[in-house]
Parts: structure tokens; sequence; C-alpha cells
């Protein structure tokens, strides 16, 4: 499968990394890293330098229970940055963490690639109309609730069914409007417990069925570091494991915030499959 960005086609049979560029001063592993311009510049350099494909811009955190951001301010975090990477890094694909039409809209705007919608439309009604008119890829997570009510959230009939069918619903809404490069996600860590997380993963060739391809989130989350009882910051090989994981079972792009480890992940598996 395919996207194209700005006029590339990415080839995504091949997996791909994004890496991760947090600019808020609460997110649950790199908050507050980032204050000033040669951090942020230094940041993104050393990940295109490890082989990162696209770089997620997000200024609005999602861990559970995260303070809410007004769209000003998430304007006035993201924007600037937007504009300083592709400054001084012009051919960076940049992605856009958000679940905001208007702050999706202005960063493509600025030169962005694609959109990275935790809620999938669901928060904003015109999120979806607004990617498809801006002719960008997107990408679709499964979550329910918000970031600050999703863990109320963890009750399913059958977990991955009820989320195949979401996305099949999600799918044909984006599709109407005329939405071409849609990739999901099945929210690692968004309104699930720790053991739905782990047959989320047990279970995630089976949403190959969606035929399109899908985005693994799980780089040092709770999932990781609560099991392992450790910490976010000792998370690092316990990533490597699932990342490694989750290509097995078909994910085209890992979501991290370490870029090296995980692309030698996704050469390892290559040289494996060939």
């Amino acid at each position: 499968m395919t996207i194209n960005c700005k006029g590339k086609l990415i080839e995504l049979s091949s997996p791909k990394v994004m890496g991760i560029l947090n600019i808020t001063p609460d997110s649950f592993y790199d908050g507050g890293h980032h204050k000033n311009e040669s951090a942020i510049l230094n940041h993104v350099e050393l990940m295109l330098n490890q082989g990162a494909t696209f770089i997620d811009i997000g200024a609005y955190s999602s861990r559970p229970n995260a303070d809410f951001v007004s769209k000003t301010i998430e304007l006035q975090r993201i924007v600037p940055i937007v504009e300083l990477v592709l400054k001084n890094f012009p051919d960076a694909l940049i992605s856009i963490d958000t679940f905001r039409s208007n702050v999706a809209k202005q960063c493509i705007e600025a030169g962005a690639a694609l959109v990275n919608d935790i809620s999938a439309g669901k928060l904003d009604e015109l999120m979806l109309q607004t990617v498809a008119n801006l002719k960008v890829p997107y990408i679709m997570m499964h979550m329910k609730g918000t970031p600050q009510t999703m863990q109320q959230h963890t009750q399913y009939n059958h977990l991955t069914k009820d989320i195949l069918f979401y996305f099949s619903e999600r799918i044909a809404a984006a599709k109407a409007l005329g939405l071409i490069d849609i990739i999901i996600d099945p929210g690692f860590g968004f309104a699930k417990t720790l053991e739905q997380n782990y047959q989320l993963l047990n279970e995630l060739e089976l949403f190959k069925m969606v035929e399109k391809s899908i985005l693994v989130g799980v780089s040092r989350k709770s999932m990781i570091y609560k099991t392992l009882e450790t910490t976010a910051s000792e998370a690092l090989n316990g990533t490597t494991v699932l990342n490694t994981i989750a290509l097995q079972k078909g994910a085209s792009i890992l979501r991290v915030h370490d870029v090296k480890e995980a692309m030698e992940c996704v050469k390892l598996m290559n040289s494996l499959n060939s």
C-alpha cells in the first residue's frame, strides 16, 4: 500500500518509523524535554538521521487524565514548530497529532503532510471533511470518550470485533467524503485495560481484513512498564520486544520515541522476511 505525502508516494509494504516530537509540558514520557528551538531541531535532526520517515508533532497530551488544552493554545504551540522544522528540514514529512480540524488545517497549510487523529473524527464533526478537502493522508485511531474520560470506557462485548466494527464505520464515513489515504491505529492504551492491550496486540493480524495500513504506537506506554514493574524511562527494551511482535503481525508504521531501536526492528524483520 502507498500513501501520497505532498506528491511523494510512500510505500508502506516495507514498514516505516514515525518519530514522536511532543511539544507539550505534560506528556507521559518526554513532556517538557523540548523547551527551545535548538532542542527541538536537534531532536528532529537525530530522528531523521536515524531513519524516521515521519515526524509526528503533538501539542495536546493525550495521556490518561491529561489537562484540557484550548484550541488557541494548541495552535500557538504547534504552528510555529511546524514552520520551524520545515524551514530547517524542508523535506521532512510532518504528521500532525490533533483531533481538531482547524489545527489540522492550519498545520497542513503551514506545510505538514498528514493528520493523526486519536478520535477518528469523533471529537470534531468537521475533521473528516476537512482532511478530505486538504487531500492528505489520515491516521484514524480507536478511542472511546476523551483523554480525560477514556479509562472509564473499557467495556466491550468483544474487544477486537468491536474495534473492527468501529473502523469499518469510520472508514465508510471518510470514504463517503472523498478521503483516500487512510491508516488505522488500534489505539493501545486508549480506553483499554492492561489485559485488553495485550489481547489487542495478540489479535493484531485480524485488522488486516480492513485492508488499510496499520500504525502501532506502544512506545514506552504503561502496558509495558506496569507489566515489567518499572518506569517509562526504563521501558525501551520492552518497547522493542512489542514493536517486533507488532511487525510480525502486520504493522506498517511504528510510532516511537526511540527511532534508532525501532529502525533496527524493521531492518531485522525485513531480513527475516526476505
